[in-house]
């Protein structure tokens, strides 16, 4: 009996294509911890991770953009997530890490309590953020993911770090790409 698909190809999980497919479907996330969540960003938007350093503080900078950093010549923006996300407490430790990010070709620094290793997901482990009131904005949680024991909040780092509010990107350009 002839086990083929429509398309010719054998219908065996372990074809080239089926393969494919799988590694399709699933993305790897940098996980990190913002008090007692963790949370997930796309890997391919980070640049490097480097331990905490007192930025330049900017005057009339709203408080959840700490300052400013020089990292070999590029003058880097810095927010602090959990000050951004409205952690309850915000303690920096040997543990606190900026996460250098690369958003719409822009370099910005992000301050999370810690970085916990990057994981690979498929889709069928995330699932649809719940619905909020308006008053919360989910608008940057794409998903949620259970990885045994664990909850992650997987967010689009970009979405909330071009968001207006934050005045790191000029809305103006980033429509016209």
């Amino acid at each position: 009996m002839d086990t083929t698909l429509p398309t010719g190809q054998p219908d065996h999980p372990n074809s080239a294509r089926a393969v494919a497919s799988q590694k399709a479907a699933a993305a790897e996330f940098l996980t990190f911890r913002l008090g007692a969540e963790e949370y997930g960003i796309d890997i391919l938007r980070v640049q490097e991770i480097r331990s905490y350093e007192e930025p330049t503080r900017i005057a009339n900078a709203p408080t959840f953009i700490k300052g400013v950093v020089n990292l070999r010549g590029v003058i880097v923006p810095v927010v602090d997530l959990r000050i951004k996300l409205n952690c309850e407490k915000v303690e920096y430790n040997g543990f606190t890490v900026v996460i250098v990010l690369n958003v719409h070709g822009r370099v910005v620094g992000a301050v999370v309590d810690s970085v916990s290793d990057v994981l690979e997901l498929s889709s069928e482990l995330i699932k649809p953020a719940p619905e909020m009131n308006s008053t919360v904005d989910t608008g940057f949680i794409t998903g949620i993911a259970s990885v045994g024991e664990r909850m992650l909040i997987l967010m689009d780092i970009e979405a909330l770090m071009s968001s207006a509010d934050m005045g790191l990107m000029d809305h103006s350009a980033q429509r016209l790409q």
